[in-house]
């Protein structure tokens, strides 16, 4: 008798290989994310978090273009306009939370950026007119008092402006996630969401750096990060992108609460940090409330 972990694993290989993922690309998304937080952090002794920006988006779109190239895809879209309003929102998201994790603690920084899974079910309600169930919001409230057990966000009396900050990344985040999930509806593939997202980006945030701070060397000793920040985000936006394409919304976002998980674990596996009961409580809560929402 096949083992049951196998039999999960060979149906969760057909489904990435038939592109059926659904939902379960936000689980890929959210280790990715969870890594781009990591070479943030590890990158912002040598860069400015408009820097570490510009050179997310730049590498992805450097990137995306070349495979546009070699595979003859054009990126014209007749959907011009809602993919500049999703970059617009969606870059002024990344510069908030940018600038908040190199000013806050990563557990705090990252706390506040997920409540955009919470703003995101409430443009759905507005704006759509959807039914909320009392399961799907349970779900995506214990998804986020999981977070804060977890993670216990603190402030100093001297970061308060930081912190303010970093929850409008998370309210702008929601927002753009609701129009990437606009854009999908409307036909638009994965990669040219991604592609538009990673260009006008790079474009905003080059003019920034010429006309304000400048750009820092680059070197042997810290391209690093500057990679990490732009493979990992890279590939993170675009299985984000796909989720919300083709996954239930509410439980895409509910598992966007992944990526905190997995920034925990990062951090005992490579700082050692200490994980109590309360730690291990709270992931629980996180897994469950992801399990929750994921029932019909």
């Amino acid at each position: 008798m096949t083992p049951a972990w196998r039999d999960g694993a060979l149906r969760l290989g057909r489904r990435l290989r038939q592109g059926r993922l659904g939902a379960g690309w936000m689980v890929v998304a959210a280790l990715c994310f969870a890594l781009m937080s990591m070479f943030v952090k590890l990158g912002a002794a040598a860069f400015g978090s408009t820097e570490l920006l510009f050179w997310r988006t730049a590498i992805g779109a450097l990137t995306l273009g070349a495979a546009m190239a070699w595979r003859r895809q054009s990126p014209l879209t007749p959907h011009w306009r809602g993919h500049i309003k999703r970059s617009f929102v969606g870059y002024a998201s990344m510069v908030a939370l940018f600038y908040a994790l190199t000013r806050l603690p990563l557990s705090t920084a990252v706390t506040l950026n997920y409540t955009s899974s919470l703003f995101f079910a409430l443009l759905c309600v507005v704006k759509l007119k959807d039914r909320l169930t009392p399961r799907t919001g349970l779900a995506l409230l214990l998804g986020f008092v999981g977070i804060v057990v977890l993670l216990r966000p603190t402030f100093s009396s001297a970061q308060w402006l930081a912190g303010l900050i970093g929850l409008t990344s998370g309210i702008s985040a929601g927002y753009a996630v609701f129009q990437v999930r606009e854009l999908g509806q409307m036909g638009e593939p994965s990669w040219k969401v991604v592609f538009w997202f990673f260009a006008i980006s790079s474009l905003f945030g080059g003019i920034w750096l010429i006309l304000g701070p400048g750009f820092s060397a680059v070197t042997v000793d810290n391209v690093l990060p500057l990679l990490g920040v732009g493979v990992c985000g890279m590939l993170g936006q675009l299985a984000m992108t796909r989720a919300y394409k083709d996954g239930r919304k509410y439980l895409v976002a509910s598992f966007g609460y992944l990526t905190v998980l997995f920034s925990v674990l990062l951090g005992v596996v490579l700082w050692g940090d200490p994980l109590s009961a309360w730690s291990l409580a709270a992931m629980a809560l996180i897994v469950g409330s992801g399990l929750m929402a994921a029932l019909r």
